[in-house]
C-alpha cells in the first residue's frame, strides 16, 4: 500500500552533520519511491549554540573550547565530514576551512519557520540554500540583508517579505517554543530524524541506513 510518512527534521544550518544527514535522508526517499513510500519533511529548529553573539565565532577555536580539539584535530574532523558530505549530497560543495566561522542561527530559524508556513517546497529549498550560504558561500549568517537575499534568490521567496519577518521579530515565540519542545522530547543533538512523532534515526546517516529504517516504519505505520 502506498504510504505518505510525517518526518520531522530537526536540525540547525551551521551542523555539518546536518548536511550529510539530508542527504542521504533524500537519497533514500528517492529510492523507496517505486515501493510506493513516500514523505512530507517538516524542518524543524534546533540551535548548536544558542548563547554565540551576532559575530560569531572562529570554527579552530571554537571546536577546541568546546570540545578541546588541537587545530589538528580540528582539521582532520572537517576532512572527514567533508567526504562524507561528497558521498551523501553529490553537488553540495562544503568547504570548512581553518577562516570558518559559526553563527548565532536563531533568525535562521526563524526565517524558516516562516517559509514553512508558504510551502514545504519552499521551506526545503531555504533549507538548502542556506546550507550553501554558509558552508559553501562563507556568508555572515547573522546579516538580515544575507539571509532575505538568500530566501529570495535561492528559494524563490518574496525578499521583501522575508526582510520584514527579520526586521520585525516575527515567529520568535514560535521557534523558542518549537526548541523547547524537541528538547522536551529527548533531542539533545542533530540532525535527529523523527518519523510519524514516534521513531527517531539519530545523526548524520549514509541513505542504506535510513531507507532500511523507514522501510520498515512504512510497513508498521
Amino acid at each position: 500500500m502506498p504510504k505518505t510518512l510525517h518526518i520531522d527534521f530537526v536540525s540547525d544550518i551551521v551542523c555539518p552533520w546536518c548536511v550529510v544527514g539530508l542527504g542521504g535522508l533524500e537519497a533514500a526517499l528517492e529510492a523507496l519511491k517505486a515501493e510506493g513510500i513516500t514523505a512530507e519533511v517538516h524542518f524543524q529548529p534546533f540551535e548548536l549554540n544558542p548563547q554565540m553573539p551576532p559575530e560569531g565565532e572562529n570554527i579552530v577555536e571554537h571546536i577546541g573550547r568546546k570540545y578541546g580539539s588541537t587545530p589538528a584535530q580540528s582539521a582532520a574532523n572537517r576532512a572527514m565530514i567533508t567526504e562524507r558530505a561528497a558521498e551523501a549530497w553529490p553537488g553540495f560543495d562544503m568547504r570548512m576551512g581553518p577562516e570558518s566561522r559559526i553563527w548565532n542561527t536563531f533568525d535562521a530559524h526563524r526565517l524558516l519557520h516562516w517559509a514553512g508556513t508558504v510551502g514545504v517546497a519552499e521551506q526545503r529549498a531555504l533549507k538548502a540554500a542556506l546550507f550553501t550560504a554558509h558552508f559553501t558561500e562563507g556568508r555572515t549568517m547573522t546579516d538580515a540583508g544575507v539571509l532575505a537575499d538568500t530566501a529570495a534568490a535561492a528559494a524563490g521567496l518574496d525578499r521583501d517579505e522575508a526582510a520584514a519577518v527579520l526586521a520585525e521579530g516575527r515567529y520568535a515565540a514560535e521557534v523558542r517554543a518549537a526548541e523547547a519542545l524537541w528538547v522536551s522530547r529527548g533531542i539533545n543533538g542533530v540532525p535527529a530524524v523523527v518519523v510519524e512523532g514516534k521513531w527517531l534515526i539519530s545523526g548524520g546517516q549514509p541513505a542504506g541506513v535510513f531507507e532500511e529504517a523507514l522501510r520498515g516504519m512504512a510497513a508498521e505505520a
